[in-house]
């Protein structure tokens, strides 16, 4: 992908800001976890690819566990840990910079790994069996990710994804995916709506438009902001033709 020299050090300056950095809320989380039926009353968890944080905060306020988040980009780090220390949660939160492609635990160490739109990332099947190595037998995988929803979208919709995501599949694929990993499907569902613009598009937007002002004398980076805001006019357009959707697997017994 050709991207301008600048595109990642603005694309940083927008998400670093948001209350999430993909589509999520606290309800959506909660029902992800309610479908984790046999986790230990204070469970080991890993979130791979965190970002800011806001699952992170929302899981430890839904259990009582041990919480490791993991995520390559320092601000996001930065950003989370000083929240932990403002809740006070210093002792059930280890934040860690690092590549999820590449965690550095031994085999065996979670009773849950989360991740909120990450996975993708380093490709699914690598992803599912990096996640099925960290977790104990029994253990729990819960993730999202981009789903097909109806065939034939308009090309802007198809070349925006190829773009970012050329593997993206149907819910059907993933579950197949899923259960040919070593995991156990335990349920899925379809984020509704709310979950992609109260704590994402909409302050996306704010914030693109806050820093048109910052950069009104600047046409690189300007054009880089009429950029972003392609992928919140799309999904005002077109979300007819895809979704996000959480898995949850259980990981089965064996070697």
């Amino acid at each position: 992908m050709n991207l301008p020299p600048r595109f990642w050090s603005i694309f940083f300056e927008v998400y670093e800001s948001l209350p999430r950095q993909g589509p999520g809320n606290h309800a959506s989380t909660a029902k992800a976890l309610g479908m984790c039926h046999e986790l230990p009353v204070s469970p080991k968890v890993l979130d791979l690819g965190c970002g800011g944080g806001a699952q992170t905060l929302d899981i430890a306020e839904l259990t009582s566990g041990h919480i490791v988040a993991v995520d390559l980009h320092t601000p996001f780090i930065q950003r989370l840990q000083a929240e932990i220390e403002r809740r006070g949660l210093a002792q059930r939160i280890e934040t860690c910079v690092g590549d999820m492609n590449h965690p550095e635990f031994p085999a065996g160490t979670f009773d849950l790994i989360w991740s909120e739109g990450a996975l993708y990332n380093i490709g699914m099947h690598r992803a599912l069996s990096l996640c099925r190595n960290l977790l104990a037998t029994g253990g729990y995988l819960a993730f999202t990710d981009a789903v097909w929803r109806k065939a034939n979208p308009p090309p802007a919709v198809k070349a925006g994804f190829d773009l970012d995501y050329p593997t993206m599949g149907w819910v059907t694929d993933l579950v197949d995916a899923i259960a040919a990993s070593g995991f156990e499907v335990q349920g899925h569902f379809t984020l509704p709506d709310d979950a992609w613009w109260a704590d994402f598009y909409t302050p996306m937007e704010g914030r693109i438009e806050a820093l048109r002002d910052k950069y009104a004398n600047d046409a690189e980076a300007t054009a880089i902001l009429d950029q972003l805001a392609e992928e919140p006019r799309m999904h005002r357009d077109y979300s007819e033709y895809y979704a996000y959707a959480f898995f949850v697997a259980r990981r089965q017994s064996g070697d």
